[in-house]
C-alpha cells in the first residue's frame, strides 16, 4: 500500500511525497502531490488518497519508472536516436564509402554529382527513417515534370534505392520505402524518340562521304575517325591507345585501357567499360594511317601514345574528340556528328551486312549479347529480311 508523508520545500510550499514499496533493497516508487492553496486538511487528505491509490496502481501496472529506471530508458532512447543518421550523413559515411572498390572514378564523381545538386536538396537533412514511399514518389515524379527525361529520373530512382536498400540490409532502417516507390518510366513522346535514336546509324552511303571528308583534316583526326568506323572502339579506348598496343604485322589492336575524364580528379586512365581487355583486327587503311601517324608524331615529340596532345608527349584529353567532332558535322553538314555515332555505324553495318551478334559483342566489347541485341536491334532486323529475301530470290530463280 502507498504511504504518504506531508513535507514542504523551502519556499515553504506543502506537498505529499507519495511511495509505494519495490520490494526489499530496493529504492520505492515516488511521486509529489502538493496541497492545493485554500484546501482544508480534510479535503486535501480526501484527494491525496485518490492520487495514491491511482499512483500505485500505475506502478502495478508499471506504467510508473524510478529514477535510475528513467535514466536507463532516456540512456537507451539516446543511443537509439544516434544510430539513426541522416540521408546524407548514411549515403556519404556508409553507402558511397562502401562503394569505393567497385566504383570506377567516372561512375563515382557522377554518383555525388546527383546526390549534391538533386537529393541531398530534397532529403539530405531529413533522417532516413522518416522518408516514406509517397515522399519518394511525389520527388520522382515532380522531377520528371520538371522535363528531365527518363533516363535522369531513373538515375536518381537507382542511386536512392542503393541507399535505402543497403540502409534496410544492415538494420539501418526498419522498412525500405523503395520496395513499393514507382520506377520512372518513359513519356510517350520520350518512348518515340528513343526509338528513332536507337535506330540512328550511318547508312555505308553516308560513312563514305564522312570519309571523303576527314581525307581533307589534319592526319590525327583523320587516323581518329577512320579507327573508330573500322574498330567500333569506344572515345576514351582510342584516347588510351599506346603504341605497343598495335600489332602492325598482324593487324591486330589490344584494347587494354579508357582514358576518362572528371573535375575532381581531372585525366585518369582505368580499364574498359566491361573491365576485360580485348584483340580488334584492323583493316589496311587504317594500319596505314597509324603507320603515318607514327612517323609524323616521332618528327616532333614522340610520345607512348597513339593520340597525343599537339607537340607533347602527353595523351589526348578524352573530350577533345567530342568537341572535334561537333565542329567537324557543322562543318560538312553531318547531323549529331560525336564518337559514338561511329561505333554505333560500325556495328550496325556489320550486322545488316551478315555478321553474327557475338561476334560482334565479343568486338565491341559488350558484358553479354543481349546489349549488342538491344542497340542494334533495328540492324538485326534489317539482316532478317535480307535473309528472306534471298528465299525469295532463290525460288524466283529456280
Amino acid at each position: 500500500m502507498a504511504s504518504t508523508k506531508l513535507m514542504e520545500t523551502k519556499d515553504g510550499k506543502r506537498y505529499f511525497q507519495i511511495c509505494v514499496s519495490r520490494g526489499y533493497g530496493k529504492s520505492p516508487y515516488k511521486k509529489r502531490w502538493y496541497w492545493p492553496d485554500g484546501w482544508s486538511k480534510r479535503t486535501a487528505e480526501r484527494e491525496l488518497a485518490k492520487v495514491a491509490a491511482e499512483f500505485e496502481r500505475s506502478c502495478a501496472a508499471g506504467e510508473i519508472k524510478n529514477r535510475a529506471e528513467q535514466k536507463e530508458i532516456e540512456a537507451a532512447a539516446a543511443a537509439e536516436r544516434a544510430k539513426l543518421k541522416t540521408f546524407k550523413e548514411y549515403a556519404l559515411g556508409v553507402y558511397m564509402a562502401s562503394k569505393e572498390q567497385s566504383f570506377s572514378e567516372n561512375a563515382r564523381s557522377s554518383y555525388m554529382m546527383f546526390l549534391e545538386k538533386h537529393i541531398f536538396p530534397a532529403f539530405g537533412d531529413m533522417l532516413l527513417v522518416e522518408i516514406n514511399t509517397a515522399m519518394i514518389n511525389k520527388y520522382l515524379l515532380d522531377f520528371q515534370k520538371q522535363g528531365y527525361k527518363q533516363a535522369t529520373v531513373t538515375k536518381l530512382y537507382n542511386i536512392m534505392n542503393g541507399v535505402f536498400t543497403m540502409a534496410f540490409m544492415d538494420d539501418s532502417i526498419p522498412i525500405n520505402p523503395m520496395l513499393k516507390a514507382n520506377k520512372p518510366k518513359a513519356s510517350k513522346d520520350e518512348q518515340a524518340q528513343a526509338k528513332d535514336e536507337s535506330e540512328k546509324a550511318l547508312t555505308v552511303e553516308q560513312l563514305q562521304y564522312v570519309l571523303s571528308c576527314v581525307d581533307q583534316e589534319e592526319l590525327k583526326w583523320r587516323t581518329f575517325i577512320y579507327l573508330l568506323a573500322d574498330t567500333g572502339i569506344r572515345r576514351g579506348e582510342a584516347c588510351g591507345l599506346q603504341w605497343q598496343d598495335i600489332d602492325f604485322s598482324a593487324g591486330l589492336v589490344q584494347i587494354r585501357r579508357n582514358l576518362q575524364y572528371t573535375p575532381a580528379v581531372g585525366v585518369y586512365e582505368t580499364t574498359p567499360k566491361n573491365g576485360k581487355s580485348r584483340t580488334v583486327d584492323l583493316g589496311a587503311d587504317i594500319l596505314a594511317l597509324l603507320r603515318q601517324l607514327r612517323a609524323a608524331q616521332a618528327e616532333t615529340c614522340f610520345s607512348k601514345w597513339v593520340f597525343s596532345q599537339q607537340g607533347t608527349a602527353e595523351p589526348m584529353h578524352p573530350q577533345s574528340p567530342t568537341r572535334y567532332f561537333t565542329k567537324f558535322g557543322k562543318k560538312y553538314g553531318v547531323e549529331n556528328f560525336h564518337p559514338h555515332l561511329l561505333r554505333h555505324t560500325s556495328a550496325s553495318i556489320a550486322i545488316t551486312n551478315g555478321a553474327d551478334v557475338v561476334s560482334t559483342s565479343a568486338r565491341l566489347g559488350h558484358s553479354d549479347t543481349s546489349v549488342t541485341l538491344k542497340m542494334y536491334a533495328h540492324a538485326n532486323q534489317e539482316s532478317i529480311r535480307r535473309a528472306g529475301q534471298t528465299v525469295r530470290d532463290a525460288l524466283k530463280n529456280a
